[in-house]
Order: C-alpha cells, then sequence, then structure tokens
C-alpha cells in the first residue's frame, strides 16, 4: 500500500486511514438491518461524510430515503435535526429569530433563539416544497457554516451536514431549486427501486416486530479526524489535470468541448466541482486500500458531482438525452 504524504500525514492519520475500510464495512452492515438493497447509495453517502460533503437525494417516495438518513443520525454520535420543508416554512423556521425578553430589573432587550439548523447532521426533508426565499436559508449555512441573523453572525457546530431528500415525479406545489443552491450539494445521489429479492426481505422485515435501536459507532470528533485525514491522500498531477479535463469538458462554450455538449449543454460545471471529484475520489481510494487517487476514482465519482450542475437545453429534452447519458459520452471522450 502506497503512504500518504508523510511531510503532510501523522502515524495518527495513517492509522485512522488503515481502519477506515473495517469501519466503513461495520457501519454499512448496521443499516443493513433497516435499509435493504441500496449498498452504492449507502456508501456514497459515507463519501461524502468523509469530506463534510452535502448530499441532494432523489427518488420517488417509500424508497426509504428519510428512514436511511435516520438510521445515519442513530449510528453517528451527532446532534440531528429533521427539518419538514413546506409551502409556509419561514426562513426564521430554519435559521431561528429574536425575541424581545423582558428581564427581572424591566429592561428589555432581544434574545436569539436558535433554530433546527444549529446541529451538526441536518436532514431537510422535501427540500423542493419550501420557496425559494426559504431554500435561501440554507445557503449560507451550507456555504460559509454559519448564518446571519438581523446582522449578527453565528457559527454552526462543527462537523455540519445538510442531507437533502427530493420526491421527482410530484411537480404539484413544488420548486425546483436555484442553481447556486444545487452547487452546495457535493453529491446528488439517485435512489432506484429494490430488486424483487430486496423488495420480499423488505416486506419480510417490515411487517414484524419494530427494529432494534442501532448503537452508536462514529462521534464526531472521530468524524472531524477522518476528515482531516482523507486530505492529506495526494492527487497526483497527472489525475488533477484530468479531473479539470473531465469539468472543462461540460462547458459547451469552450472550443474543447465535445460537439456533443455544445448540441445538448446549456450550462456547464464550475470550479467546486473539480474540487468535490478530487475529494471523493480521495475517499474512494482509502475505501479501496489505497492512498493515492486513481482516474478510476475520478471516474466513479463523476456522475455524482457533475449531474446536478450540467443544465442542458431544450434539443436534449427533445432528443431524449439525460444528463447520465451525456455523463457516459463525457467519460469516453475525455482522456
Amino acid at each position: 500500500m502506497n503512504s500518504p504524504n508523510t511531510d503532510l500525514a501523522t502515524d495518527a492519520d495513517v492509522q485512522l486511514l488503515l481502519q477506515v475500510p473495517i469501519r466503513y464495512r461495520q457501519l454499512a452492515d448496521a443499516l443493513d438491518e433497516r435499509i435493504v438493497g441500496q449498498d452504492e447509495v449507502i456508501r456514497d453517502l459515507f463519501v461524502a461524510l468523509a469530506v463534510q460533503g452535502h448530499v441532494l437525494m432523489i427518488g420517488v417516495p417509500g424508497l426509504a430515503k428519510t428512514l436511511l438518513i435516520r438510521s445515519l443520525a442513530e449510528l453517528l454520535d451527532l446532534p440531528f435535526q429533521r427539518i419538514q420543508f413546506t409551502p409556509d416554512l419561514m426562513p426564521s423556521d430554519i435559521t431561528g429569530t429574536e425575541i424581545l425578553e423582558e428581564s427581572e430589573d424591566g429592561r428589555r432587550q432581544f434574545r436569539f433563539v436558535r433554530g433546527p439548523v444549529f446541529a451538526s447532521l441536518i436532514l431537510a426533508d422535501e427540500i423542493n416544497r419550501t420557496p425559494p426565499k426559504t431554500q435561501a436559508a440554507l445557503l449560507e449555512a451550507m456555504q460559509e457554516r454559519r448564518v446571519t441573523v438581523a446582522g449578527r453572525t453565528y457559527e454552526l457546530p462543527t462537523p455540519f451536514f445538510v442531507m437533502a431528500t427530493q420526491n421527482p415525479i410530484e411537480q404539484e406545489g413544488t420548486y425546483p431549486l436555484p442553481e447556486a443552491q444545487l452547487d452546495r450539494f457535493m453529491f446528488n445521489l439517485h435512489v432506484h427501486y429494490p430488486s424483487h429479492d430486496d423488495e420480499v426481505r423488505i416486506l419480510m422485515t417490515t411487517t414484524g416486530d419494530a427494529p432494534a435501536p442501532l448503537q452508536k459507532m462514529w462521534a464526531g470528533e472521530e468524524l472531524l479526524s477522518l476528515q482531516r485525514a482523507v486530505r492529506q491522500v495526494p492527487v497526483p498531477e497527472t489525475v488533477a489535470h484530468y479531473a479539470v479535463a473531465l469539468v472543462q469538458a461540460t462547458r459547451p462554450e469552450r472550443d474543447t468541448a465535445p460537439d456533443f455538449v455544445k448540441r445538448f449543454v446549456q450550462w456547464g460545471a464550475g470550479p467546486r466541482a473539480s474540487q468535490y471529484l478530487a475529494l471523493a475520489g480521495k475517499v474512494f481510494a482509502v475505501l479501496d486500500g489505497r492512498f493515492n487517487v486513481s482516474r478510476e476514482d475520478i471516474q466513479r465519482a463523476a456522475k455524482l458531482v457533475l449531474r446536478h450542475r450540467i443544465i442542458t437545453n431544450y434539443r436534449a429534452e427533445a432528443e431524449r438525452q439525460t444528463v447520465d447519458a451525456l455523463i457516459d459520452r463525457l467519460l469516453e471522450t475525455v482522456r
């Protein structure tokens, strides 16, 4: 096994990274007691957690998206809050608000009452059911990990993750997420229907006794240590060039963009995409027991990172060209 950059990584970092595949397997096995047939989704959630990335999960109702995040919160020793996004939700319902209080000596003063965003793990359930004004309340929190209320700034706890769910088929009473907010999400995970055997297992396990509580497995300090250690995994310069070339190839205004990108893409991915490709590649490498990022690691992360950052045009819709299909063509084209 190749060692990470010893000038940057400590012995504790190396030992922690060596334990990651085993610790992840324990976490995945615990989640498998409740979540059936979503092994890739569980792995991708862990990858995002390991670099403190936010995740948007898209899937039809009944695929255990909310249950998965709730179960993950049980395993992680982190403060957890669920926010149900509805059309009447206000920004202050997320960030908190100032209230006027009267003290014992009769003086009146404002006191800030913290909202549910002041937790380490946030479940933003059905995030597209609230208007853009309320969605925007999460922008500063997701990027800067702080919120500003009435001119005062409040730091959020660390680590801090937002995991949002979205229903792709129910359009009435929903609002599209602004591109600026979509870009804050590291991954866009598609949750698919289970196989026949998995659905039988779901039926058998959910129609009997209630599941036993899950035991805590990861503390907040451990996650912070993991995030620090993962960042020490080196990205070879050739792999960095490949990640950037892949992202730049999504931009139709570039002369070097493939013809199909110029034909079907309206807007491509920004620089944050290449950063997330590299960070995800580091975790994929560590999960495979390697301390160096390969092109294959970048390719494994490509759809997760790019599918919500590529905006297609009317030609793509008319010719039924999906974003995932375009990314597949990019992976075949960019060398």
